[in-house]
């Protein structure tokens, strides 16, 4: 179950589709953010609450949409890694 926000919608099917222009991690997502280089972020609901609160506080700051997913396992296997994914970003490429 995905949750809308900001007027985007988000699949596990896209993310796996767009396998190039994600960034995987909280870290490099944060970082990503913070240099202007995302258009859009993928939270799991499962993930660590302190973790979320960071990258909502980051996502709020620079004005970038996000949406929740269920499971930080499913969101890995979209993103073609054998761990859980706690936050996806999808790079701006324009």
């Amino acid at each position: 179950m995905m949750k809308k926000m900001e007027g985007m919608l988000v699949d596990y099917e896209r993310l796996n589709q767009l396998q190039a222009n994600l960034v995987i991690g909280t870290k490099q997502v944060i970082k990503a953010i913070t240099n202007g280089q995302v258009k859009e972020v993928v939270i799991a609901k499962d993930a660590e609450q302190h973790i979320i609160n960071k990258i909502i506080n980051s996502v709020n700051e620079f004005r970038v949409p996000y949406t929740y997913v269920d499971s930080k396992k499913k969101l890995g296997k979209a993103c073609n890694i054998e761990v859980g994914a706690t936050v996806v970003a999808i790079r701006d490429n324009s």
